[in-house]
């Protein structure tokens, strides 16, 4: 009606409305981005309540930047806490939703690396930002086993899809919770990244075991690659 003010039309109709839905992380996380892009989209520095707690994953400085890498060849530039965190069970998420995308999980882990301090980061060749990962990046999901003896190979597959072969240049080790006895045991994939053997692997290990003594403790373990990964003690 003239004279009206008319509420909820768009003034415009040749200019689309914006729409008013929050944007999501998943929303963040989508489209066919490269990594580097998506990476940078991230990062914007910011602080996650509690990591400042997250234990030996994080910088032992406190700092949000620890410099370039290592080799002398990264980023100078940090983007801060990327708010990702890897779970134990291998799991990744942004701001606390899953990353549903397997493929964008495999670009990520492709730029992940671990300092001399224990924390991870995503590098690309301009910049940086911090992960959390509670226990290790990967996980091992799957064995396979060929030969036998001095011979036998161990083959891992990944939650991500990548094959691994125990040897000398991927060793197996086993950590054991003091006060649970609990073990907890890794294979190394690559440059100081690890991934955490599942249980039902683990066990796979402990059936195809050879018992052997080491300073007159029986041990059992396992051959890959002509080296004996020892998984346990057999005392009591």
């Amino acid at each position: 009606m003239e004279g009206q003010e008319m509420t909820g039309a768009n003034p415009d109709p040749d200019r689309p409305t914006r729409s008013s839905a929050p944007d999501t992380p998943q929303d963040r996380l989508s489209g066919n981005k490269a990594p580097e892009e998506i990476l940078r989209h991230l990062g914007a520095a910011r602080t996650v309540p509690g990591r400042e707690k997250a234990g030996n994953n994080a910088s032992a400085s406190g700092s949000a930047n620890p410099g370039p890498s290592p080799k002398g060849d990264g980023p100078e530039e940090s983007c801060g806490d990327f708010g990702i965190r890897i779970a134990r069970d291998g799991t990744w998420f942004y701001l606390g939703s899953p990353i549903g995308r397997k493929p964008l999980v495999k670009l990520f882990s492709t730029v992940l690396r671990r300092e001399d301090d224990g924390s991870y980061w995503l590098v690309t060749p301009v910049e940086r930002g911090l992960i959390e990962v509670e226990d290790a990046p990967f996980t091992a999901v799957e064995l396979q086993v060929e030969g036998t003896g001095r011979d036998q190979v161990l083959r891992f597959r990944t939650n991500l899809d990548d094959w691994v072969e125990a040897g000398p240049d991927h060793p197996i080790r086993v950590e054991t919770n003091a006060a649970t006895g609990e073990p907890s045991p890794y294979i190394l994939v690559r440059d100081r990244l690890e991934a955490l053997i599942l249980r039902p692997i683990f066990y796979q290990l402990v059936e195809i075991g050879e018992e052997t003594e080491e300073g007159g403790t029986p041990r059992l373990g396992v051959w890959s690659k002509g080296t004996f990964f020892t998984l346990g003690s057999l005392n009591g």
